[in-house]
């Protein structure tokens, strides 16, 4: 009887009204569940005939089985006629499925059948009797499962004691489509509902989740039940429960909100710091947004096992130990700024992504790329001596490397399936989405740009919403009855009328920002004066094409920024401004101008060529006078210099004649960026075996910079900005063998080995000393043994980056294998270890080689379409820079192909080489004799 009903199924699916919705119409092709009968849906998005309105949630996770059960019970809205209820499931075993009316009586005297289909993460109930549209159901399932062994869903994370102890705890991580490994859901974003959780535990553990705690409830067995209170409306990835054995500390906000970090017992005192940052930061954002934080708890607990940075649950982040613990014996200045940006991020979410949310993953970017800029503008305003602003500029130059390739993809762009989804969680949604806000702010005034984001907040408070209702926010539109009523906006019609004057031109601002948003890459300005005149044009910027290439015209169609451009001249007392909205562009400046710097401190994400003179008259600046520009403005010519070089668009010795200047330079971030590409030049070339230009790279930089290099101190003195620099310079110095930095560093170490790592190294330092350390055998085997033993996550994270610099490729491979086995080096822990033994001259190879021969392990482990799968394979592929590596690379993403082809980031990868490739071919010869030219005259002045 019960295959007759199956039998029926096409004609019971859905109610005849319903049939004009073209997302919950079942498509012509019947996909096929585990059982060999029809499934009734054959889309991966879920059909919104049936509701979530509230989940009811018992999970039991057994610490010492390692296995879970649980129950749903789902209070569903129907709004059609219905035989069928499908929603996610993933690995989970359904022992029971029933559906309840209103009054919770059964529907059926008998279990329900319960349809899967893997493939899509879904399951179908049938209910015999139809349910009816506008009428209140539950929907009840009973469900167990094995406790995960990766990153996702709910899964078990362990470690070890001061005393050697294997303790074990169960956490979640449902971001982006993982909540169904947990329990059976609406899976997807726009389904928000109440929680209401329970959850079961032994008396020797604590329970946490979204919610605090209401009652507890003591079982048979001495199992206790933890009763949390029902949440506010919220998407099913935000969901959080762990069990563990963790010690806190706690801080009420001036607001009343309990804000405690979580962490081993162990690491307890590693806590308050970060106790002080979230306390500082959230008051912040509840000033900022005008809205109060709504949960009456906030929870940061440290996570031994895990694969991002943090998650923002709401009332329950789950944090890397990296990313919420600081040490101050053992964190260094850039540990420190770490861990106040992510917290600063994941609070940011509290709001933009918990509060609003985005409708659909396609826009992604709404939750991440707002969080990463407001990273920016609350730990400014909270922590102003970390000088992060400066760090912002990084953040966009790693934008721009990213949307400067073809395979780029626009900010707002398609994803359907879990694994285009991941894909999202990249450097366009966080990067590149951050630098458009910044740009904003600046287009739009500090003042104008916070009014637009605290109505969209409050606007769409506990809702979802397209990239569209942003714009329209910022720029105050709203509905007739919005209007009418007096809330002060304007219709759409009005707002165009109204809208933002910005340099005394009339603005649209939706489809201004449009053109950052839905169509890929990075405009280029390129700059031509002619006496009073300065002539702009756009066009897009990509470092793969040359305006002689035959693709070149294809690859500029109908791409057009509205770009709000900022420039200052010799003569200028103030910025100036104009919106570049067109192909080209005049401006009127004073004839007797000596100068002109377009894009202001780089507020702006466009890339600047100043043609004819341009570029020598701002060489000439920096050289005679470079405090004329401020040290963003001289940061960013030294970015801009060296992209267009890469992009065949200026010669190099023009953007190495431009950085000759840094001998003068006085503040950290345009030296950081100049030595940062002499350093890139040294190991792309290195890794070639050109031996003389490799010599010739290494004895510039030490004899060009070896003042600011002796200027460096083996102390934790100085502002953040000086011991960043001073971390970076001296790990730099020693790699290329500078012998007072060798020295000093060998010394450490053999100190600290002789005191049994008792002696305390200057946190900033420690990394260069521990890399020197690792070069021969019996450093290298003490700080493996030291990585098993610390107690701080930060020196760990130094360890394993000085293990993966030894020359010796057996040592290498040894690392490898022991993140692969996971027991020694943890597994979340794989990903950077390739990327640290693939920088390595001696390790690119055998990095790369391990990933094809490992590939199968590595998907299993971090998921495909993950960031950790992303930045293996851009980590390891960015190394090579020849041909054969090129086709080598190609061969295996052929011969993984159904993979291969699922994924974006290969054609990055691609792209990478191809761009290495060619920089080699334009500019070897060229900094080959720009080299010897300069090296001579170093020695004649010395």
């Amino acid at each position: 009887m019960l295959l007759l009903v199956f039998a029926l199924l096409p004609l019971t699916v859905f109610g005849t009204d319903h049939a004009s919705d073209s997302k919950d119409q079942a498509d012509e092709n019947v996909h096929t569940a585990t059982n060999g009968l029809p499934f009734p849906w054959s889309k991966v998005r879920l059909p919104n005939y049936i509701v979530p309105i509230h989940y009811h949630l018992l999970v039991h996770p057994n610490l010492t089985t390692l296995h879970f059960i649980g129950s749903a019970k789902i209070e569903i809205d129907v709004k059609n006629n219905t035989n069928w209820v499908v929603l996610h499931s993933k690995g989970l075993n359904i022992t029971s499925a029933t559906v309840l009316d209103e009054s919770e009586a059964h529907l059926s005297d008998r279990v329900l059948p319960v349809l899967e289909y893997p493939t899509h993460e879904q399951i179908a109930i049938f209910s015999p009797k139809i349910l009816t549209s506008g009428e209140k159901y539950f929907l009840y399932l009973e469900f167990d499962a094995p406790l995960g062994s990766g990153f996702y869903g709910l899964y078990r994370s362990t470690y070890k004691t001061k005393k050697g102890e294997t303790r074990v705890l169960a956490s979640t991580h449902f971001e982006p489509t993982s909540a169904r490994m947990a329990f059976p859901c609406f899976d997807e974003p726009s389904f928000k509902a109440n929680y209401s959780i329970r959850i079961r535990r032994q008396n020797t553990y604590i329970s946490l989740s979204n919610m605090p705690i209401e009652q507890t409830v003591e079982l048979p067995n001495g199992i206790l039940e933890d009763r949390f209170d029902t949440s506010v409306q919220m998407s099913s990835y935000l969901v959080a429960f762990i069990v563990c054995d963790f010690k806190s500390v706690t801080q009420r906000t001036s607001s009343g909100v309990e804000v405690s970090i979580y962490a081993v017992p162990d690491k307890w005192h590693q806590t308050h710091y970060a106790l002080e940052a979230a306390v500082r930061i959230l008051e912040f954002y509840e000033k900022y947004f005008n809205i109060y934080y709504p949960l009456p708890k906030l929870d940061l607990i440290a996570i031994p096992d895990f694969q991002s940075g943090a998650m923002e649950n709401w009332g329950l982040n789950t944090y890397r130990e990296t990313a919420l613990l600081f040490d101050p014996a053992t964190s260094s200045a850039s540990d420190q700024l770490w861990v106040t940006m992510v917290i600063g991020h994941e609070l940011a979410h509290q709001w933009f992504g918990n509060l609003v949310t985005m409708e659909w993953w396609n826009d992604i970017w709404l939750n991440e790329g707002f969080a990463r800029y407001m990273e920016f503008v609350s730990v400014d305003a909270t922590y102003p001596e970390l000088n992060v602003e400066d760090y912002l500029l990084h953040t966009c130059f790693a934008a721009i490397g990213r949307d400067s390739l073809n395979s780029s993809r626009p900010i707002s762009c398609p994803a359907e399936n879990p694994t285009q989804i991941k894909e999202m969680f990249d450097t366009v949604s966080y990067d590149k989405g951050a630098c458009i806000l910044h740009m904003l702010r600046h287009f739009l005034s500090d003042e104008v740009f916070q009014s637009g984001i605290v109505r969209y907040l409050r606007k769409f408070r506990y809702k979802n919403t397209k990239n569209q209702d942003l714009w329209d926010s910022m720029a105050n539109t709203c509905s007739e009855d919005e209007f009418t009523s007096g809330e002060y906006c304007y219709t759409s019609t009005q707002a165009t009328k109204n809208a933002y004057r910005y340099a005394g031109e009339h603005m649209d601002l939706r489809t201004i920002m449009n053109t950052w948003t839905l169509q890929r890459g990075i405009p280029l300005v390129k700059v031509h004066r002619q006496g009073s005149k300065l002539y702009l044009t756009q066009e897009r910027f990509i470092k793969t094409s040359h305006p002689g290439d035959p693709q070149w015209a294809s690859l500029q169609k109908d791409f057009l920024w509205h770009i709000p451009l900022t420039y200052k001249t010799s003569h200028s007392g103030h910025n100036m401004r104009h919106l570049l909205d067109t192909e080209s562009g005049v401006l009127d400046i004073d004839e007797s101008v000596d100068w002109v710097k377009l894009n202001t401190d780089m507020n702006g994400y466009y890339i600047v060529h100043y043609e004819g003179d341009g570029w020598e008259r701002l060489s000439t600046l920096l050289r005679h006078n470079f405090t004329a520009l401020s040290h963003k403005d001289r940061a960013n010519l030294i970015h801009n210099s060296f992209q267009l070089v890469t992009a065949g668009q200026l010669s190099l010795d023009t953007a190495l004649d431009l950085i000759t200047y840094l001998k003068s330079e006085n503040h950290n971030v345009p030296l950081i960026q100049g030595l940062g590409y002499l350093e890139t030049f040294y190991k792309m070339i290195e890794k070639r075996s050109l031996p003389d230009v490799t010599q010739n790279v290494k004895d510039f930089i030490l004899q060009f910079f070896q003042g600011v290099i002796d200027r460096q101190m083996w102390n934790d003195v100085g502002s953040i900005s000086d011991r960043r620099l001073r971390s970076e310079v001296l790990t730099l110095a020693c790699d290329l063998g500078y012998p007072p930095c060798l020295e000093k560093a060998k010394q450490f170490f053999s100190d600290w080995m002789k005191s049994n790592s008792t002696l305390s190294i200057p946190s900033d330092v420690v990394e260069t000393v521990f890399c020197v350390g690792a070069q021969n055998d019996e450093g290298w085997e003490y700080l493996l043994q030291q990585y098993t033993t610390s107690m701080s996550e930060a020196q760990k994270d130094k360890i394993l980056s000085a293990l993966a610099t030894t020359k010796d490729p057996t040592k290498l491979i040894r690392i490898l294998y022991l993140g692969m086995e996971g027991q020694v080096i943890k597994t979340m822990d794989l990903p950077s270890l390739i990327i640290n033994v693939a920088r390595n001259p001696n390790g690119h190879i055998l990095a790369w080689n391990f990933v094809k021969k490992n590939w199968n392990s590595l998907v299993e482990k971090f998921q495909l379409g993950s960031f950790s799968i992303r930045n293996i394979i851009i980590g390891t592929t960015s190394q090579f820079s020849s041909k054969e590596e090129l086709h080598d690379i190609k061969e295996f993403f052929e011969s993984i192909k159904d993979q291969s082809s699922q994924v974006r980031v290969t054609q990055v990868a691609l792209e990478n080489v191809e761009k290495n490739i060619m920089w080699l071919d334009r500019n070897l010869e060229t900094l080959r004799a720009w080299l010897l030219k300069t090296l001579k005259t170093l020695q004649k002045k010395d």
